[in-house]
């Protein structure tokens, strides 16, 4: 909720021209849009069937690996809330038999006990915490272990609740009693087949606002009166994806090293003109309904901002906690080092394929935008399992 470097598509649908990973210590040169579909539309970006992508699982995804104190993070307030978090999200599974993922097994049961003796940390040693823990290196794409870090974050809308000039463009409400296919984004923001249906839930002050929330899966919006509600997912038009990113590449309007999206919510703003033809290249679309609540993931629980991730569940299950050597960026975009952090495999999404790359949750609004705008870079996973034999010798590395 596929990772093929030939083609190592973003959702903005840029492609790296090589098949080469750069090291582990070097970052990626360009900057991408990070387009994140909702969690429930990723069976439709690339099949139109509604059925996913089929792709083999790799023989020997994982390789197992001893763990040394010296590469296990504090077990902080917010890894246990995550943690927490992760236990009510497997509760809610519905897989009651093992999930095969390359050359592992791995049960709901497993999980959970991973959790349980993660969350025993602040009352018992840390040697003791690892020796219950065996970690299992994910191998990538490239099979030496580089996965492809990028981010994601909730974004805040500025709103009216009525119609106004300054506000006219409406967030939209799924249409419960339509006949028929769904219609495309032209349709809905061009031709406004949806109006008279009364599924405004607010205003926004244009397209591309309400197009950055929908490929992000939710938003917070900000009425007039300060006052805040998160918008969440609530269904999609179920129209294959397109990328607007790669449609201006295309179209010679950018170029791959230009394309993000607050590029794109620039260029549109001085191109007013472009704003349709831009935004209908893709005909997917995405409703939202008001929840009171924190943004959640496909795994129906809140996320943890810095340790929440977005992995393809076809190579890490939905619910596995994950030890992770994430890139530490600079104001220049360089890694300066790489951090050992827990995380939690709680989403997924459109961009997200194959066994060489996660998105990470960076939180809301500006502050969250710039950290996930500025990941795009690789570092190392491993899935934590109890350990049910002797460690290996060969230590992390």
């Amino acid at each position: 909720m596929n990772r093929i470097i030939l083609s190592l598509l973003l959702v903005a649908g840029l492609i790296v021209s090589s098949c080469y990973q750069p090291p582990l210590e070097k970052n990626l040169p360009l900057k991408r849009e990070i387009d994140k579909v909702s969690p429930f539309t990723v069976a439709h970006d690339f099949m139109p069937s509604g059925k996913k992508q089929a792709a083999p699982l790799q023989s020997e995804l994982y390789t197992s690996q001893a763990i040394s104190a010296a590469h296990f993070p504090e077990i902080t307030e917010s890894v246990q809330t995550a943690l927490k978090e992760q236990k009510k999200l497997l509760k809610y599974k519905k897989r009651k038999t093992p999930q095969k993922v390359g050359n592992l097994l791995v049960s709901n049961d497993q999980l959970q006990k991973t959790a349980d003796i993660l969350l025993q940390a602040k009352d018992v040693d840390l040697a003791e915490i690892i020796h219950q823990l065996d970690a299992h290196k994910i191998q990538g794409q490239d099979q030496r272990g580089n996965v492809h870090f990028t981010g994601y974050y909730t974004p805040v809308l500025q709103v009216s609740s009525i119609k106004t000039k300054e506000f006219p463009y409406p967030v939209y409400s799924f249409p419960q009693d339509w006949q028929g296919a769904l219609p495309s984004r032209k349709e809905i923001d061009g031709e406004l087949v949806l109006k008279g249906r009364n599924l405004e839930l607010a205003y926004a002050k244009s397209l591309i606002d309400i197009y950055i929330m929908q490929v992000q899966g939710s938003g917070i919006v900000e009425y007039e009166d300060g006052t805040q509600q998160l918008f969440a997912f609530t269904g999609s038009n179920r129209k294959s994806y397109a990328s607007i990113g790669r449609y201006m590449v295309k179209k010679g309007l950018t170029t791959p090293q230009h394309v993000s999206l607050q590029f794109i919510k620039k260029y549109l703003k001085g191109q007013p003109e472009k704003v349709h033809e831009i935004l209908f290249s893709n005909p997917s679309y995405v409703f939202f309904k008001p929840v009171d609540s924190n943004p959640k993931g496909a795994g129906l629980v809140p996320l943890t901002e810095m340790h929440s991730i977005a992995v393809d569940t076809r190579y890490i299950p939905m619910g596995s906690i994950l030890l992770a050597s994430i890139p530490i960026i600079n104001n220049k975009n360089q890694v300066t080092h790489h951090e050992y952090r827990l995380v939690v495999a709680q989403d997924i999404g459109g961009a997200i394929k194959g066994p060489g790359h996660v998105d990470l949750y960076t939180g809301v609004g500006y502050q969250g935008r710039k950290q996930a705008g500025r990941l795009h870079h690789y570092g190392n996973l491993w899935l934590l399992l109890p350990s049910e034999m002797p460690a290996p010798a060969l230590a992390l590395n």
